[in-house]
């Protein structure tokens, strides 16, 4: 079992992360700024820090054999608000981790990366990200691939569902929002509705994850549970929260991403198996 430290641990990613690693036996600390809480609750070693005082980082670095890096700006918007701050978190706390830390390193990217493609997108498949959130986590890839650390690197679907009883849940993801406005306004408003995204529960993370926290696996792999149109996705939710209703308009989302996306590598090399469905994420 190793030393496990979660940076970011206290967020939507590292709440049922972090319960997962200590169940399998792992010593889990987390360190977090608590950008989205007041005081950290579990029952876990906390240690706050900033990525972006990396001084506050580097002692627990030399703590740790395995490090989960979930520090992050995540979504395209909150991203654009402030470009230099988002290269600082996304791109330049990761080389710094890289010179102070050479050991095994779990990292979240995403399938943004891929921006707007046709046709089913596996690892080698050509990137072009559209966003400065797509950019910066596909120059952190290759700053951790060309490291001297051993990083595994997971490529994210659109995350959606429950984490733990503990992180913020988050309402910019497309799942979680159309079924709170399915509930809370009984109408659903779908822009085009034809392009896909590749979803994964937010549990999932973990479930790819842990069982290689120690190995010397390495490399990029994709992990999805499946490829929806987004009109597809509100029928789904209308086949639970029946009342609701969808407005689709053909006008364009500013959102250009439209991509599906293959993880037959992670479920061949890392035995990855999915453990909650869409229907579960809509239900939670």
């Amino acid at each position: 079992m190793s030393k496990v430290l979660m940076v970011g641990g206290a967020g939507y990613v590292g709440g049922w992360f972090t319960d997962e690693a200590t169940i399998a036996g792992h010593e889990v600390r987390v360190l977090d700024n608590l950008t989205y809480e007041d005081s950290y609750l579990k029952k876990v070693d906390f240690a706050f820090g900033d990525v972006l005082d990396f001084d506050t980082v580097k002692p627990h670095l030399k703590w740790a054999d395995t490090v989960v890096w979930l520090s992050a700006l995540v979504g395209d918007p909150a991203c654009a608000i402030n470009p230099k701050l988002t290269r600082e978190t996304n791109v330049e706390a990761v080389r710094n981790l890289t010179e102070n830390f050479d050991g095994r390193i779990i990292f979240p990217s995403t399938c943004s990366v891929y921006g707007a493609q046709d046709g089913i997108l596996d690892e080698i498949s050509p990137t072009g990200p559209l966003s400065l959130y797509a950019e910066s986590k596909l120059e952190a890839e290759g700053i951790l691939l060309n490291s001297k650390a051993t990083p595994l690197i997971f490529r994210l679907g659109t995350l959606f569902g429950l984490s733990d009883s503990f992180a913020r849940l988050r309402v910019d993801l497309v799942l979680n929002v159309l079924t709170i406005r399915a509930i809370v306004e009984g109408t659903m408003s779908v822009f085009g509705g034809t392009q896909f995204r590749p979803l994964l529960h937010v549990r999932d993370v973990a479930t790819a994850a842990i069982p290689h926290l120690s190995d010397s696996k390495t490399g990029i792999y994709n992990l999805h549970t499946e490829n929806i149109t987004v009109l597809e996705l509100a029928e789904r939710i209308q086949k639970i929260v029946k009342e609701a209703k969808i407005e689709q308009t053909k006008i364009s989302f500013q959102d250009a991403r439209n991509y599906r996306v293959n993880s037959d590598k992670a479920r061949s090399e890392l035995n990855f198996k999915p453990k909650w469905s869409i229907e579960d994420g809509i239900r939670e």
